[in-house]
């Protein structure tokens, strides 16, 4: 694998495809989830690299603050949605209430419950007004996550990485899969459906990912013929598919 060649060949369809976002008025909006480690910086830097910073946005929201708390659970997502012609790719989402916060217990059981009840409804209305909403969950081994934290702990150039949750990654590891497959399960629809990814090798999940946004994004003036993902390491989820236990 030409990994520096193909990446650039694969960002470079990229610009084609926003020059048809922007060209016919899109909205795009691409959801990154996964295992604390699990490479989703990384893949949006490939991604946003050489597209127009206009209409490309990045959204890592911080913990919500104390207005946020006594707000509708997805009032703080709505603003940072595209408009026409944006491509927006979210760095963890509204999907924190399906992942990170019932596990840490920063959410009732309640809250939880709800939120899964929520979600399609929500996210049909957003797909109804003509947003395209697509939906990564990047998954690694329990050795690799260990491998990466480590790693990460020790380089002083990712080491605003660590959060005292990072910490808990392994200690929780059954519990975050055991909420991973309940989402995955409960909150992917035919509008709206989740993409798995096995993500233990970096520049592979990379370069996969961004085939599949090429396949993916609609384009009404014709498509990009880019190669197709490699299905052993994207695809979408089926709740059939014994591909859905990634890394259990």
């Amino acid at each position: 694998m030409d990994y520096r060649n193909d990446l650039r060949n694969l960002q470079i369809q990229l610009t084609t495809i926003q020059r048809h976002v922007i060209e016919h008025a899109h909205q795009v909006a691409i959801i990154f989830e996964g295992r604390d480690a699990s490479g989703k910086d990384g893949v949006i830097k490939r991604i946003t690299a050489h597209l127009s910073p206009r209409e490309t946005r990045v959204v890592a929201l911080p913990p919500p603050s104390d207005r946020d708390q006594r707000s509708w659970y997805f009032q703080r997502y709505v603003g940072h949605l595209p408009a026409a012609q944006e491509i927006v790719l979210f760095n963890r989402s509204w999907y924190n209430r399906a992942g990170v916060e019932p596990v840490m217990g920063f959410c009732s059981d309640v809250e939880y419950q709800d939120f899964l009840l929520a979600v399609p409804v929500f996210e049909k209305i957003l797909t109804n007004s003509g947003m395209q909403l697509l939906k990564y969950y990047l998954d690694i081994s329990r050795e690799e996550q260990a491998k990466r934290l480590t790693d990460r702990a020790r380089d002083p150039l990712k080491r605003w990485k660590s959060s005292p949750i990072d910490a808990l990654a392994q200690e929780k590891w059954s519990n975050y899969s055991s909420a991973r497959d309940k989402m995955l399960k409960t909150t992917s629809s035919r509008h709206a459906p989740w993409i798995l990814v096995d993500a233990n090798n970096k520049k592979s999940a990379r370069l996969n990912i961004i085939r599949d946004i090429l396949q993916r994004i609609e384009c009404p003036s014709g498509k990009i013929h880019s190669e197709a993902p490699d299905t052993t390491i994207v695809r979408q989820f089926s709740p059939d598919s014994k591909f859905n236990a990634l890394y259990p």
